[in-house]
């Protein structure tokens, strides 16, 4: 498939020209074809590159949307205080892939981006006689449809889907020592109100076993309400053990002591949120993904070239054409199969970004129906609080019975314990928004 034209008579005409005409082709070929009108395809010899390839901001007008987005974004974390000093510890401490790997596709994308220079190798060959004959070749691309702009391209979406992987991983792992912290706190706090309750009760059971002794009651009550003392100080524990687990987690994570930390931080999100990192994460591949499709629609198509042979003897240079992939029955599908890839990639991002507006519409909801419900369960066991009050002086004047009294503490308790939690649970679930938006750690900071 590769027809080639030899200058070399002419070359051999002018002994001067032969010992740089390699070079001067390798050259004029790099510079003279950026702006060759050829019907289909593009040029692969533009030398602009991507500000994220070249490692140098602001280089080339081609910089990077998505990573100018990522360093843009700034945490919803205050910038101090419990949630501050958390961060702080976890990100120290923490260990992952995502950094390295944004490295390594960072030299990828370097070592791409000059692809459009000449090759130089060399070749070695056994001639007729026997003799070892030994050569420099020098390769240009003169025209590819393309695919070295492609090849591009697609090695700095890697650049880019790695740096969004970077920025998923950071905020998940502030995102996992805040949930541990919240979570201990949760604990903490329900365990302090299931031990009063506990309390409560067991000063009720110390009236039970008096009546009980007194005849006044039968063992039956004091059995029932042994058992609920059981079920709470079980209850307490349970928190206890909650509240140790999560604060085992957030040790694991950070040599830092925090067990003194104390307190909950009020989040902010800001209106509107950014965009969620899945959905900046499939934009990013399927700008590689279309990269790819044209680097595999170029390989379909005729490719221009130019080859010079410096040896000891003589220089021979020439121009190829030829193509990449061999012509066959099923390349019509193959062609179709890559316009079909464009389209997938493209149906990827729209059902992220549809997937992510449900989600967070999910998230917000929930965050409105608990905040509702902390207000009206406050308001709740306020109330029953002031009628258990007047219930307990009811059963002193001998006109309610002490386990009418239990049973209702028991209400009260349950409904205490649980609402203690709701202000957690809420911080939790903006956590996670936060976490989905990247937004719990500066992206100047990544």
């Amino acid at each position: 498939m590769t027809r080639k034209g030899s200058f070399a008579p002419l070359l051999r005409a002018f002994p001067v020209a032969r010992t740089s005409a390699a070079a001067l082709i390798a050259m004029m070929a790099s510079g003279c074809m950026e702006g060759t009108p050829f019907p289909v395809g593009r040029s692969a010899f533009s030398p602009a590159t991507a500000a994220l390839v070249a490692g140098k901001p602001g280089t080339t007008a081609e910089t990077s949307a998505i990573i100018a987005n990522l360093s843009g974004r700034v945490s919803v974390l205050p910038a101090s205080g419990a949630y501050a000093q958390v961060a702080e510890a976890v990100l120290r401490d923490a260990k992952g892939t995502a950094k390295a790997e944004l490295r390594v596709a960072r030299l990828t994308a370097q070592a791409t981006s000059k692809n459009w220079l000449p090759q130089i190798g060399p070749s070695l060959s056994l001639t007729r006689l026997g003799d070892l004959a030994a050569e420099l070749l020098i390769s240009q691309a003169l025209w590819d449809n393309g695919a070295k702009r492609a090849e591009r391209e697609a090695a700095a979406a890697d650049v880019e889907v790695a740096a969004v992987s970077l920025s998923a991983e950071m905020n998940d792992t502030v995102a996992e020592g805040l949930k541990a912290y919240v979570n201990a706190l949760k604990a903490r706090d329900q365990a302090a109100v299931a031990d009063r309750s506990a309390a409560k009760l067991n000063d009720f059971n110390a009236i039970m076993q008096i009546r009980v002794e007194g005849g006044l009651s039968d063992g039956t009550e004091a059995r029932v309400l042994a058992q609920k003392l059981s079920e709470m100080r079980a209850m307490a524990q349970a928190d206890r053990d909650t509240a140790a687990a999560a604060m085992a987690q957030l040790r694991a994570m950070t040599a830092a002591p925090l067990d003194g930390l104390a307190g909950m931080n009020d989040l902010a999100l800001p209106e509107p949120l950014p965009g969620a990192l899945t959905v900046t994460k499939s934009r990013a591949e399927a700008t590689r993904a279309e990269a790819e499709a044209r680097i595999r629609r170029a390989g379909h198509l005729p490719r221009l070239g130019a080859e010079a042979r410096v040896g000891s003897t003589e220089t021979d240079v020439g121009l190829t054409v030829g193509i990449d992939q061999m012509l066959g029955f099923g390349t019509k599908a193959q062609l179709e199969a890559v316009d079909a890839a464009r389209e997938a990639a493209a149906a990827r991002v729209a059902r992220a970004e549809q997937a992510d507006t449900q989600e967070v519409a999910s998230l917000r909801a929930k965050i409105a129906a608990l905040e509702a419900k902390e207000a009206r369960d406050g308001a709740v066991v306020a109330e029953t609080g002031a009628g258990l009050d007047m219930f307990t002086e009811q059963y002193r004047m001998g006109r309610r019975s002490l386990m009418d009294l239990v049973n209702m503490y028991e209400s009260y308790a349950q409904m205490a314990h649980a609402q203690a939690g709701l202000k957690y649970d809420i911080a939790l679930i903006k956590l996670e928004i936060a976490r989905k938006h990247g937004i719990l750690v500066d992206g100047s900071s990544i």
